[in-house]
């Protein structure tokens, strides 16, 4: 049996309209990302590009979205990557960008990543206060995302009294 090798890019959906990551999925994302390979290396690279393509994960809230592809081809959906200028979800058609985060060999790397990004993010945020209100503001909002016991808990049983998985 053969094993290929296979690269993960965490990129970050950019658009001014907010709107839009309530809107994409990820048959929307993956769809504008084969179009931009196609675009920009012909059928040539959309062959190559597309026999392992597939967007891992996808997270609306934030923008994150985790894309696969194997590691001979990964430079040509990174170079790709910028051409994408929209995205169409529910009917509706979306501009915006996606900017690359992280290019690596595992998805649990491409976490650990996005774990410090979103520190450094936070840390960035934190300084751009300018008082002590917005301070507690911004933590107040952190904390509000965070689940505690009792969330996690309720959170694994279904409305009908039976565990998931």
């Amino acid at each position: 049996m053969v094993r290929f090798k296979n690269r993960y890019v965490l990129c970050e959906v950019l658009s001014e309209d907010p709107r839009c990551r309530q809107c994409i999925e990820d048959r929307a994302v993956g769809l504008a990302v084969r179009d931009a390979i196609a675009r920009a290396h012909g059928d040539y690279g959309l062959g190559c590009c597309c026999v392992s393509f597939t967007v891992k994960y996808l997270n609306a809230y934030t923008g994150t979205v985790l894309l696969r592809c194997r590691k001979d081809f990964q430079r040509l959906l990174s170079s790709s990557l910028p051409l994408v200028r929209h995205l169409e979800g529910r009917g509706q058609r979306f501009p915006c960008a996606l900017r690359t985060l992280h290019v690596g060999g595992t998805i649990r790397t491409c976490q650990k990543f996005l774990i410090q990004y979103n520190r450094r993010q936070l840390l960035l945020l934190l300084q751009k206060c300018t008082n002590e209100e917005e301070r507690r503001s911004v933590r107040q909002a952190v904390l509000s995302c965070s689940l505690t016991e009792e969330q996690a808990q309720s959170g694994e049983e279904e409305e009908d009294g039976t565990e998931t998985d």
